[in-house]
């Protein structure tokens, strides 16, 4: 797809967008010189900021499915975004500002809270490093993905979660800080919108950019966002299927990445990606044990409930355990990753005894588990720098 054409849909989705955003918020009264100020300004930092990186090479574009005009050094078809963004924010603000709604700065507030930004990196991480990996180039489709991944994609997987969670999140005491917000009903609907807002013109231009491979792996990513939480599937109440739904939000922005950037799958990769499915599933299923007991007075099954805490944190740690053990079949520098198992379990071996009473205590070691992952992180950077040097 050419990138005219892709700016001119980018284009009528935000206008389409616009007056339906306006016609819900049934608020006339623009104020069109402050958005029209707002807007050049943005136009004019779009132009000597693309410039500039251009000029410095953090990114290109191909000539040939460019219009050719530019700007500086700017396409012109990089305009369209801010264009975008001044005709579809406007009537956004009018909707959630509209008399009688919900105050934005609460709103806001409540939605980075639901987003849970101390997870943000869990998902932004692993596209961005499938898809630099595989094209070994930084543009604008890589910052976009990874600027998608980072929030507009958690806020969406968790914020939807908290709104349909919202009877049994009163009873439980992990929520309010960094592991969720509890989101009162008058927020429900507004966070929704802001949901479909935030996330829908990433996936319409990541679905432009993309080809068949790369649909399907976004058509998984987001409908495992939408059927783990809202009715009428709810996997989140199925146990087993909600530990490989979890599972399927964290390793999919990473087949994303690998699809876009069109890399051939081989042994290694997919038994790279099958190891991380595995970790994921084992940390839905540890995570869900410390909540067993709010889970089971507001009628919601998970795997915890299912298989009761101590069984549980059993299941997760042989999921662990197999995925380190997978990484050892991975060519080097794979096998190094294996060793990223051994904090997981070391933290998850004491709670084998833990009982359906006591699974709340598990909560200081998910606690741990948060941090855990910052750490693994760093350590898969180090891997994925040697592997560059290992295929340079």
């Amino acid at each position: 797809m050419s990138y005219p054409l892709l700016a001119a849909i980018f284009l009528a989705v935000a206008g389409g967008t616009a007056w339906a955003l306006a016609h819900r918020a049934g608020r006339p009264g623009v104020h069109w010189p402050a958005v029209a100020l707002a807007g050049g300004a943005l136009l004019l930092l779009t132009a000597v900021f693309d410039s500039l990186l251009i000029g410095l090479g953090f990114f290109h574009y191909a000539p040939a499915p460019l219009a050719g005009v530019r700007i500086g050094l700017a396409p012109l078809e990089d305009f369209a975004y801010p264009i975008a963004i001044v005709v579809a924010l406007p009537a956004l603000w009018a909707l959630l500002t509209r008399p009688g709604g919900v105050p934005l700065p609460d709103l806001v507030r409540q939605a980075v809270l639901a987003s849970r930004p101390v997870s943000w990196i869990n998902t932004a991480f692993p596209f961005a490093a499938a898809l630099l990996l595989t094209t070994r180039e930084i543009d604008w489709v890589w910052a976009l993905g990874t600027l998608y991944y980072l929030i507009p994609y958690n806020l969406a997987m968790y914020g939807i979660n908290d709104v349909f969670d919202y009877e049994s999140d009163l009873a439980n005491p992990r929520k309010g800080g960094i592991e969720g917000a509890l989101l009162a009903p008058r927020l429900h609907r507004p966070l929704l919108w802001l949901v479909l807002a935030t996330n829908l013109p990433f996936l319409i231009v990541l679905v432009a950019v993309g080809g068949p491979a790369s649909w399907i792996a976004l058509a998984v990513s987001t409908a495992a966002l939408l059927a783990y939480s809202a009715p009428p599937l709810r996997l989140k109440e199925r146990p087993g299927w909600d530990s490989i739904t979890s599972s399927i939000h964290f390793v999919s922005p990473a087949a994303v990445g690998l699809t876009l950037g069109g890399a051939i799958p081989d042994t290694g990769l997919l038994l790279t990606l099958f190891a991380f499915f595995l970790w994921g599933m084992a940390a839905h299923a540890f995570g869900a044990v410390q909540d067993i007991r709010p889970d089971r007075a507001a009628g919601i099954a998970s795997i915890a409930t299912a298989c009761g805490a101590r069984r549980t944190v059993r299941i997760a740690l042989a999921l662990w355990l197999a995925a380190g053990l997978l990484m050892l079949a991975v060519p080097w520098p794979g096998p190094l990753a294996a060793l990223l198992a051994i904090p997981y379990l070391v933290n998850c071996a004491p709670w084998v005894r833990v009982t359906d009473e006591t699974a709340a205590d598990t909560n200081r070691a998910w606690r741990r588990f948060i941090w855990l992952n910052y750490g693994a992180g760093f350590a898969v950077t180090l891997i994925l720098i040697l592997f560059w040097q290992v295929g340079s």
